[in-house]
């Protein structure tokens, strides 16, 4: 995997962030994973944005993977998407990017989210993938959606799924080789078999239903909005458009500057169509790029 990336561990004060980056020409792209999954979920993906000539940069998110990251706090603001968004900007920072492209899916686009509303002079655009808000998601659950979504709440649990899911991470989780790639599944099959990433994959949830939301809200309260473009793309194969319709609808009114469309691939898009995928985030790019 990652063929002429440099892979190194980057120390950003509160963690140490597992990192591979290629060079290039133009603006830098970081690519954020989602959960269970870690930066070697974009072996597919990364390696076509880095030959169309874009310096690329993927990071495992804080205590996921081979990141390290702080112990857990009572509050789960040490495991927030704003604690793992300065995280990832420490990262581009120590590389040299002072402004950049951000694609996150699944968990990692909430942390795009963040670091996108929290530091807008450094993000030029931003992709998010399978994503809406935490706190729309929330501000719409009913009955459908926790049917659908129920380990976001079974998560939320103290200590109960760090028992369940530890009893048996690879029957928890289950995931197919063939369709991850052998390198990409091995490398997750060791991480979630470690504890110590199982509770860190956990307070991600459990920041997200308390200081996560919470801080989306004082976002809204306050009238920030991204400024910058965005591009929102979804699976068609997984239940976002099932459970919202056009998810562009909501995100709205969250960004000034908006387009995206769904991706033909179930919820695991950068493994299942990495082709269509990487040419979503290229042709944003060239629409997106200065003079355009």
């Amino acid at each position: 995997m990652f063929e002429g990336f440099t892979e190194e561990m980057i120390d950003v004060g509160e963690a140490s962030i597992l990192t591979r980056h290629r060079a290039g020409e133009g603006a830098p792209v970081l690519l954020l994973h989602g959960h269970p999954r870690t930066s070697a979920m974009w072996h597919r993906v990364a390696p076509l944005l880095a030959e169309a000539g874009l310096p690329v940069v993927c990071a495992d998110l804080r205590g996921y993977g081979r990141s390290i990251g702080p112990e857990p706090t009572p509050d789960h603001a040490s495991h927030s998407k704003r604690a793992v968004a300065n995280d990832m900007l420490g990262v581009m920072r120590a590389l040299g990017y002072e402004r950049f492209a951000l694609a996150g899916h699944d968990r990692g686009s909430y942390v795009a989210l963040r670091l996108a509303l929290d530091h807008p002079e450094a993000v030029a655009r931003v992709s998010l993938l399978d994503c809406l808000p935490i706190s729309e998601h929330l501000d719409r659950a009913d009955a459908r959606f926790a049917t659908a979504w129920w380990h976001w709440f079974f998560f939320a649990q103290p200590e109960i799924p760090e028992r369940v899911i530890n009893a048996d991470p690879e029957a928890w989780y289950h995931a197919d080789p063939e369709s991850m790639g052998a390198e990409n599944h091995a490398e997750w099959l060791a991480c979630i078999r470690r504890p110590a990433v199982v509770r860190a994959m956990l307070e991600d949830y459990r920041a997200g239903l308390t200081v996560d939301a919470e801080a989306e809200r004082a976002d809204r309260r306050a009238g920030r909005r991204l400024r910058m473009p965005v591009q929102v793309l979804w699976s068609l194969r997984d239940d976002l458009e099932d459970l919202y319709g056009d998810p562009l609808r909501i995100w709205r009114s969250w960004a000034d500057d908006l387009r995206g469309h769904g991706i033909e691939s179930g919820h695991h898009m950068a493994e299942e169509a990495p082709e269509g995928l990487a040419a979503a985030l290229l042709e944003f790019a060239r629409e997106t790029a200065p003079g355009s």
